[in-house]
């Protein structure tokens, strides 16, 4: 999106959410293959109508003891959906005029202080999620496009600079528990088992740099 295609938009946002200026998280409205319709909403609009728009989710894998190990960030009490859950390693709105890519990699600078370059992010694929809920005693209706990405990263917990206001800790978990946590629930979690086959399907990629065996 140009400069000032951006700014006409923005005029177009009521004067009282506007004055919120900064604490705003603002978002491209998108259609069902995930591309910006020219309109934009507040974050905080967009799931209290069930606004489609996208996010980006990055998952973190290392080998260890001879098996794939997923990083699991914790997510803090204070969020607005899923608190105290289990989730991705990284994820995040995208902001309106921004892309898939450079949002995945300011998300993992921001919430686990990890610097990467573009290519090193290993693309599992997108999927839509639709979800209805309930936190805090508000309605919450997330429709999202999401490109999910995987990044071999060898870092032990205690070495993430974790972003404390997003995230309580993290922990790294061998891929085949984590996959049979979230199919039986035995942790609690926001993990779509979908997403997890996604990434799994990935894992020699990321590690290895190799294609998986037809």
């Amino acid at each position: 999106m140009i400069p000032h295609e951006k700014k006409r938009l923005l005029r177009e946002i009521p004067a009282d959410d506007e004055r919120k200026g900064a604490q705003m998280e603002l978002l491209d409205v998108v259609d069902q293959s995930g591309m910006p319709t020219g309109e934009i909403v507040s974050r905080e609009k967009a799931h209290a109508e069930g606004i489609r728009h996208r996010t980006s989710h990055v998952w973190l894998l290392r080998t260890h003891g001879g098996k794939t190990q997923i990083l699991l960030q914790k997510r803090c009490e204070s969020k607005d959906s899923w608190p105290g859950c289990y989730d991705i390693s990284s994820a995040g709105h995208i902001p309106a005029g921004v892309d898939f890519l450079p949002s995945a990699i300011r998300e993992l600078q921001e919430e686990l202080g990890v610097k990467v370059n573009p290519d090193a992010l290993v693309f599992c694929g997108d999927r839509t999620i639709c979800e209805d809920g309930v936190f805090h005693d508000r309605p919450f209706h997330d429709r999202q496009y999401s490109r999910v990405f995987a990044l071999r990263c060898d870092l032990e917990e205690a070495d993430f600079r974790v972003q404390k206001e997003e995230i309580d800790s993290v922990r790294w978990m061998d891929l085949e528990e984590c996959i049979r946590a979230v199919n039986a629930n035995t942790i609690l979690h926001c993990i779509y088992p979908e997403e997890l086959k996604m990434v799994k399907a990935s894992a020699q990629r990321v590690l290895w740099g190799v294609l998986p065996q037809s």
